[in-house]
């Protein structure tokens, strides 16, 4: 049996400005944006080359927004998405090297935080 890893819930407090900036800004698709109701709107948004998505929304979890510490993208160059953020005008950090690899970091409008991680493959 899989258990495969497909939607994380990233709580925003202002769902029209977290998707202009996740997908205007940071890149990603714009899958679905489904009002159900006036209290739930679903929103599903997935990075570029990846099987899991995030979801932000009204109504979808009571979370504060900004309340999401650890959230993870991994790439194969981390200078090149260094260069692709921070020219879409993300904020982000120099490369860091560290444990487990080099790194760069940035936070959405709430205050959710993000890293990136660049893997190398076995060649």
């Amino acid at each position: 049996m899989d258990f495969k890893l497909e939607l994380v819930q990233v709580p925003v407090s202002d769902v029209d400005r977290a998707k202009a900036f996740y997908v205007d800004q940071v890149g990603f698709v714009a899958d679905h944006d489904h009002r159900v109701s006036a209290e739930l709107r679903f929103v599903q948004l997935t990075p570029p080359g990846s099987a899991c998505s995030i979801a932000i929304g009204t109504g979808l979890t009571q979370a504060p927004a900004g309340s999401q510490p650890g959230l993870q993208l991994v790439v194969s160059d981390i200078e090149a998405a260094r260069a692709e953020l921070a020219g879409r005008g993300v904020e982000v950090s120099d490369v860091q090297e560290l444990p487990g690899g080099r790194f760069v970091f940035f936070s959405d409008p709430d205050g959710n935080k993000w890293s990136v991680q660049e893997v190398s493959r076995p060649s």
